[in-house]
């Protein structure tokens, strides 16, 4: 896959998967498929046991309208042919002492990783994005405050790239990652 040169075999899922934002809008998303990608987040580890995220998905027309509404204008340009739109969020207490749970996003974050990867395996595309009113949000679906709102996702099939507005277009394939070996923090002496 160009600009993806792994060091290690990894699996065939990871070595695929990227986010792009052709997706196909004639093409919806089977339940059997879309309950199963979110069995896969169901599985993800978090602190004890914890599992705080929590998925709005737009299974009706009605609720991936108001969804799309929270974009930014940016991603609604290629978000609007996705079939699956939906909203990622954690709670942010833990059930059994109410105390704050300082790692619910990044068990969040784990369970949209599992996520992709089941969702790569059924031949379905996913993209993550920042670009969304976190306040527009809370306020159509009536979030309450301790629920984290923290990204939108995009979810369908693969679909005509050069119906990507042209700057969209020329960026639509996978990005190279940083060597290894940056990924490293070495502390000074």
């Amino acid at each position: 896959m160009k600009n993806r040169d792994f060091d290690y075999d990894v699996l065939p899922e990871i070595k695929t998967r990227w986010s792009p934002r052709a997706f196909d809008p004639n093409r919806p998303v089977a339940d059997e498929d879309l309950s199963a990608i979110f069995e896969a987040a169901r599985y993800a580890p978090s602190c004890f046991n914890e599992q705080p995220w929590l998925f709005l998905v737009s299974r009706d027309e009605e609720t991936r309208n108001k969804i799309f509404d929270c974009l930014t204008e940016s991603n609604q340009k290629w978000a609007k042919n996705a079939p699956v739109l939906a909203i990622m969020m954690g709670k942010s207490t833990f059930a059994h002492n109410q105390k704050n749970n300082r790692w619910h996003q990044f068990d969040t974050g784990t369970s949209w990783g599992y996520l992709t990867l089941e969702a790569e395996r059924r031949g379905l595309i996913t993209h993550g994005m920042g670009g969304f009113s976190v306040d527009k949000v809370r306020e159509t679906f009536k979030v309450p405050e301790e629920i984290t709102i923290i990204a939108a996702l995009a979810i369908g099939y693969y679909g005509d790239k050069d119906q990507l507005p042209a700057e969209l277009k020329a960026r639509e394939f996978p990005q190279p990652r940083k060597p290894l070996a940056e990924m490293f923090f070495v502390p000074e002496d």
